[in-house]
């Protein structure tokens, strides 16, 4: 980390139980390779402790400290101050969107992970299964363990960003409908009938702002389409499919 210092502002919303939105400013000095994480615990630490936010990881493995940085969903704990801000701007902190606001910077994401259970999704796939940044014949000589998964950490960055999310209630949203297509349709009629309505995978409209803002590298964006090809192929399968051969009993023979 470098010794230089910088003076920005923290324009930060606000929003209490009974009261109206509002946005707060908090001045300090900081170094510019510190997380935007590390100037809201400051916030909180020295200057207003009624500041709402989550955090506990620190190194974007949880997902919780998504918030909206001058606009752009990210994740606080590895967005650093130099990439969003100058010496003397201003740093826009907001929660993130199509969520309820619970108070300040945080949201009730609750029907994310009701949802993602509702599909089956795996947060966490083995190694066989997942996809990687990069495809092996492009790794660093010695490089394999540093090349990272494709896990959803449910951060909610992607239904923040998505534009369908923020018309429908009812959208199943990114995160979500590529739960699905990660785990396979496996002839579910069930899960068929979740993700293949116009709630589901149909109602996506392809901006792939999903994808621009996830930290995961699951490309939501993609695996909807792939969805959609797997809930065609499964729909074809059903219309052809010959019906099963029923045993019938031996009639009895009568003298």
């Amino acid at each position: 980390m470098s010794t230089e210092k910088w003076n920005v502002t923290f324009h930060v919303y606000r929003k209490k139980e009974g009261e109206a939105p509002h946005y707060d400013d908090f001045e300090m000095e900081v170094n510019p390779d510190e997380y935007v994480l590390d100037g809201i615990e400051r916030i909180w630490a020295f200057q207003d402790e009624s500041l709402c936010f989550r955090h506990a990881c620190h190194h974007s493995t949880c997902g919780v400290c998504g918030m909206r940085i001058n606009g752009v969903e990210k994740l606080t704990c590895i967005t650093t101050i130099r990439s969003v801000a100058h010496n003397g701007a201003t740093i826009k902190v907001e929660p993130l969107r199509n969520f309820p606001i619970i108070s300040d910077l945080v949201v009730d994401m609750g029907s994310l992970y009701s949802r993602m259970e509702q599909v089956h999704a795996r947060s966490v796939l083995p190694i066989s299964q997942a996809e990687i940044e990069k495809p092996e014949k492009e790794w660093p000589k010695g490089a394999e363990q540093y090349i990272r998964l494709s896990d959803c950490i449910e951060c909610g960055l992607c239904i923040s960003a998505c534009p369908i999310s923020a018309t429908s209630v009812d959208y199943l949203g990114p995160a979500v409908l590529a739960g699905a297509q990660q785990n396979g349709l496996k002839r579910d009629p069930v899960l068929l009938r979740i993700v293949g309505n116009e709630d589901g995978a149909w109602r996506c409209h392809s901006a792939f702002e999903c994808t621009a803002v996830c930290p995961s590298f699951v490309d939501p964006a993609r695996r909807i389409m792939d969805l959609r090809r797997q809930i065609v192929v499964e729909r074809y399968r059903r219309i052809f499919q010959r019906p099963e051969k029923v045993n019938q009993p031996a009639k009895e023979v009568t003298q």
